[in-house]
């Protein structure tokens, strides 16, 4: 990726605005995102940090999370089954 600059401006009480597209490009417009700023020889850097990283975030989806709370409550109420090896396992599939 090549660089990208821009000039930001600050506004009252020392508040900065990141464009729209930088943003949404590090999911920056996420609730919960943050910037963490690290400051070194005179140059301020900006790192993106999200709640959640952009590979997992399928596994939080609202889908997701309503398929792990059936299974969960299958496991709580026994409605599982456990195979002892591979083969027991596929058995028990070509059975169904």
């Amino acid at each position: 990726m090549s660089d990208r600059r821009s000039f930001l401006s600050f506004q009252q009480r020392g508040l900065l605005s990141l464009p729209a597209e930088t943003r949404k490009r590090y999911s920056l417009d996420e609730p919960g995102a943050q910037v963490e700023m690290v400051e070194r020889d005179g140059v301020i850097e900006l790192h993106p940090h999200v709640p959640v990283p952009a590979d997992q975030q399928w596994f939080w989806s609202a889908r997701w999370q309503a398929m792990e709370r059936e299974a969960d409550e299958d496991v709580a109420t026994g409605r599982e089954k456990r195979s002892d090896s591979v083969d027991d396992f596929l058995s028990e599939l070509d059975s169904d």
